[in-house]
């Protein structure tokens, strides 16, 4: 079997690290080195870097804030043998993100744990990706550096600071527009889709536990152009 020529690394990576809403979580023991790994649920900034809301009473978050090097992995999560899917292994080092749009976003894709995230001893974490190992089948395994995979948000303030507004927008009155991305374009089950992030790149859906990603025809960093590329989307769902 050949490899295939028109795999995109950097556009698989992206679209695991979207819509992943778990992972495994490596961390340091500080006591003797030793590894530790645990289970976390994920979400991810605007720019994809991957947010984790954690409590410090965890073990997780001891060796965090005793030595903030970690590893995450997060795969596809497909029927079958799970060796048979998509993973990505992200390496960086993870630090408290006290930012009010990181726990927005967070509680957006994680809405169960608005319950406790506002607990004395927990808070959102995100981890600055340094460098990241694709294996997505025969030759399909990557190495790739942060800048392949995380999205470049330097000139999409406008769209940036609108998200929020836009998605509430979305939600509310084009619930049958999201419906349309999610079975007509992604292919993805029928039911309530919900629009939980945009970034310049692509739209982020949700329902339940399943997320899935929309990606753009193209770079959008701004309301006006955002809402262009959401009618000719929806025009294409239509139509399809």
């Amino acid at each position: 079997m050949k490899p295939d020529p028109a795999f995109d690394a950097r556009l698989a990576a992206k679209k695991l690290l979207r819509e992943a809403r778990s992972g495994a979580l490596a961390s340091l023991m500080p006591s003797n080195g030793d590894p530790y790994c645990s289970l976390v649920n994920v979400a991810t900034a605007a720019d994809g870097a991957p947010l984790l809301l954690l409590s410090k009473l965890a073990v997780h978050t001891k060796n965090i804030l005793a030595d903030s090097r970690v590893s995450l992995m997060l795969d596809e999560r497909k029927e079958g043998d799970p060796l048979e899917g998509a993973r990505v292994m992200l390496m960086g080092k993870a630090a408290q993100d006290s930012a009010v749009r990181a726990r927005e976003n967070y509680l957006r894709k994680q809405p169960e744990a608005e319950m406790f995230a506002g607990f004395a001893d927990f808070a959102v974490y995100r981890v600055t990706v340094e460098k990241a190992h694709l294996v997505a089948g025969f030759g399909r395994i990557v190495d790739l550096a942060a800048r392949d995979i995380l999205t470049d948000i330097s000139d999409a303030g406008a769209l940036i600071e609108a998200e929020p507004e836009a998605i509430a927008h979305m939600n509310a009155d084009h619930k049958e527009a999201l419906r349309f991305y999610a079975t007509k374009l992604i292919g993805a089950d029928d039911g309530e889709w919900t629009c939980v992030g945009i970034d310049p790149e692509g739209l982020e859906l949700q329902q339940g536990r399943a997320a899935c990603r929309l990606a753009f025809p193209r770079r959008v960093t701004g309301p006006g152009p955002l809402r262009a590329v959401l009618k000719e989307l929806a025009e294409q769902a239509r139509n399809n």
